[in-house]
């Protein structure tokens, strides 16, 4: 059996994911990083996107998170996420309609701090529809 590394995301909500894996990859803001075991600690800003689980050389799990932070220690690898579901369910047209939502509310908002938000869901929704294809 491979060395493994303890993963936990962890969403507003609750603990959607707590076991272990033998790699995991995480959408860092300054780019995707790996995590093995015994990886050097360290944190991270997390972009929307997906995050790989890997079993036997090849990606297990895709999972969407809205961004975030990232926790690396020699033993476990912590996501705090502020959105995280798991890709498998969600359709190309879901996406592109959470994606026109989001549009549509940028387009309709009113005041800086409406802008501000509605203008992060946009790119939390082009991240959800390149994560799916769609």
């Amino acid at each position: 059996m491979a060395e493994t590394t303890e993963f936990e995301l962890v969403s507003p909500d609750r603990l959607l994911i707590s076991e272990p894996v033998e790699m995991v990859v995480v959408p860092g803001v300054e780019g995707d990083f790996g995590v093995l075991p015994r990886h050097a600690p360290m944190l991270s800003t997390v972009r929307p996107g997906v995050i790989d689980i890997h079993e036997g050389g090849k990606v297990r799990t895709r999972l969407f998170v809205a961004g975030g932070f990232a926790e690396v220690t020699e033993e476990r690898c912590t996501v705090l996420a502020e959105e995280a579901f798991d890709l498998e369910g969600v359709s190309g047209e879901k996406a592109r309609e959470r994606l026109q939502s989001a549009r549509d509310d940028l387009a309709e908002a009113d005041d800086e701090f409406a802008k501000g938000r509605a203008a992060k869901a946009v790119g939390v929704a082009e991240a959800l529809v390149a994560a799916v294809g769609g």
